[in-house]
């Protein structure tokens, strides 16, 4: 039996993407006799809005997508991140980073500070509690010392392929942000644990999430769930659909007369509507 999770954030209407990610996942869990399951991750406090949850609910069901419970609203979930980052806190494998991102954009643009990844500013000073206790911080993983306990990840997909990460797939990635209680990563794993995901489908562009999340799950003793990257929907030139970039909606679409059963069906089959193609990430 799959167990599988559509997890969009409430930032905006949801898009033809969207649906095509959710149907790839309602897909294969349907086809095994196994559960869908919806997760709101709104964490993002600024742009998250109760109407766009609203607006999911109703465009899944208007692509006849069930759902099955738990419903998860990461909003709701702050206790169980902060287990999460207290065990890693006490294994001394996290670090505070008081660095805007301003300071990250100066290190790295100065003499011989050119990195594609964090330059590490915080990773080496001494814990300051008052300082924790007055300014504002997020919590990085420190990738050196946690792949020295857990050793490069390895991870199978869906098609039976198995990969190994390399030490450069790993940054001293953000696992709690100072607005929130967990950012992307630790929620997704921790989320992904607690309602028993065992495959996780979700576009090629999210495949370099994979590694991390993976190291993650093995410092916290998470079960290991198996990997769909499906390709992205994008338009005909190349352009990638985002919310951002006012791409059309489903609920245009809807308004403009189209049946949600006919085209969850097309996209179960790989067929698009016309204007948009399938595109790597």
């Amino acid at each position: 039996m799959i167990v599988t999770r559509f997890a969009p954030s409430p930032t905006g209407r949801l898009h033809l993407g969207h649906a095509y990610s959710a149907i790839v996942g309602a897909q294969r869990a349907r086809e095994s006799g196994g559960r869908f399951l919806l997760r709101i991750e709104d964490l993002d406090p600024t742009r998250s809005r109760p109407e766009f949850v609203d607006g999911i609910v109703e465009d899944l069901s208007w692509l006849g997508i069930s759902c099955d419970p738990p419903l998860l609203v990461q909003s709701q979930r702050a206790s169980a991140y902060d287990a999460a980052l207290t065990k890693l806190r006490e294994m001394r494998l996290v670090y505070p980073c008081f660095c805007t991102r301003s300071d990250i954009a100066a290190a790295l643009a100065a003499p011989h500070g050119a990195a594609a990844h964090y330059p590490g500013t915080c990773r080496g000073l001494p814990d300051d509690p008052q300082r924790r206790a007055s300014t504002p911080h997020s919590w990085r993983l420190d990738a050196t010392k946690a792949l020295a306990r857990a050793g490069l990840p390895s991870w199978s997909e869906a098609d039976g392929a198995r990969f190994t990460s390399a030490r450069s797939d790993f940054d001293d990635a953000i696992l709690a942000r100072k607005d929130a209680p967990a950012a992307y990563h630790l929620a997704c794993v921790v989320d992904d644990a607690a309602t028993g995901v065992t495959l996780v489908t979700r576009g090629a562009d999210l495949r370099g999430s994979t590694p991390v999340q993976r190291l993650l799950q093995i410092l916290l003793d998470l079960p290991e769930p198996t990997y769909l990257h499906h390709p992205l929907v994008a338009h005909s030139d190349g352009r990638r659909l985002a919310k951002r970039d006012l791409a059309p909606t489903l609920a245009a679409m809807r308004e403009t007369g189209i049946d949600g059963a006919t085209l969850a069906a097309e996209l179960k089959g790989g067929k698009l509507p016309l204007g948009f193609a399938f595109a790597d990430a």
